[in-house]
């Protein structure tokens, strides 16, 4: 009985917190003069490594840029950068469940917390609210297994 209960998945949040954060507003205060029509860029990326045989540590990285203004004159208002990580235990899953829970899974669990960070920096710099749209991260994860799949087969 003891060993069926080793062998079972386990998987657990340890820690959440912050690694990284940045805002930068190079054309404060003269942007709060302008008509706001903001366009945004979302760059997300994920990693993770191994802390000890069961701890992995996966930090959910985003770099929002904001450009403001009409389409022929758009100038920088604010590039915000946060590292969202957390410390998460697994242990008895399988390599494929493992990848997935720290390809997907995790950054799922990251992302209501990046969201927060990036909106709290966005306030303090004086500019309106970011909402940042949920991600699908299941979805993510599957295109960028079928790409290392198709990178792999070509280079074969």
């Amino acid at each position: 009985m003891a060993d069926n209960q080793q062998d079972q998945a386990q998987f657990a949040l340890q820690r959440i917190y912050v690694k990284d954060l940045s805002f930068e507003s190079p054309k404060a205060p003269e942007m709060f003069q302008k008509q706001w029509q903001p366009e945004v860029k979302l760059d997300l990326n994920t990693s993770n490594r191994p802390l000890e045989e069961t701890l992995f540590e996966v930090v959910l990285s985003l770099t929002i840029t904001v450009e403001n203004g009409p389409e022929d004159n758009r100038e920088s208002a604010f590039v915000v950068e946060v590292q969202q990580a957390g410390v998460f235990m697994a242990k008895g899953l399988s390599d494929e469940e493992l990848h997935r829970t720290l390809g997907a899974f995790c950054p799922n669990i990251l992302f209501p917390y990046a969201r927060e960070a990036v909106d709290n920096l966005v306030l303090r710099g004086s500019f309106p609210p970011i909402m940042l749209a949920p991600v699908n991260f299941d979805a993510l994860y599957m295109q960028a297994r079928e790409q290392a799949g198709q990178e792999d087969h070509v280079v074969n």
